[in-house]
């Protein structure tokens, strides 16, 4: 891959609450319904920029859990590839910021359909194929 691709993380936001619940974040500057991702920082690792991708949109402490698919796609002319991790939520609170202005915890079911991106709703799948669920 060339040094012109934009490199980013994120996860797979999962908890206990009422059955298996995933968590979903809404942008407003896309006013789009997505997983938790950004953007790695120089010298970032991956698996470093999702778990603080993930503090930064949701509030939550996650622990790493299984890798799932990497998703490749176009923006503004350039290819974005975006690592993910399924990911446990284990502490934290939401208080909504300037880049997501609300997060919820769904069923998967429902988390499917709430999603923007039919390339999201894929890693919904792969998560629950690593939970050994549905």
């Amino acid at each position: 891959m060339s040094d012109d691709v934009i490199r980013a993380a994120g996860c797979v936001l999962w908890r206990h609450g009422a059955g298996l619940e995933i968590a979903l974040v809404h942008r407003p500057r896309y006013d789009d319904w997505s997983h938790p991702k950004g953007k790695l920082k120089r010298g970032e690792d991956a698996a470093g920029c999702a778990v603080r991708e993930v503090l930064e949109e949701t509030g939550m402490v996650c622990v790493l859990g299984a890798p799932l698919p990497t998703v490749c796609y176009e923006v503004d002319g350039r290819e974005k590839e975006v690592r993910y991790w399924g990911a446990r939520a284990v502490s934290g609170v939401f208080v909504p910021n300037r880049e997501v202005d609300e997060l919820l915890w769904l069923s998967p079911g429902v988390a499917r359909g709430r999603l923007t991106e039919a390339r999201d709703r894929e890693l919904v799948d792969a998560l629950l194929g690593v939970l050994r669920v549905g």
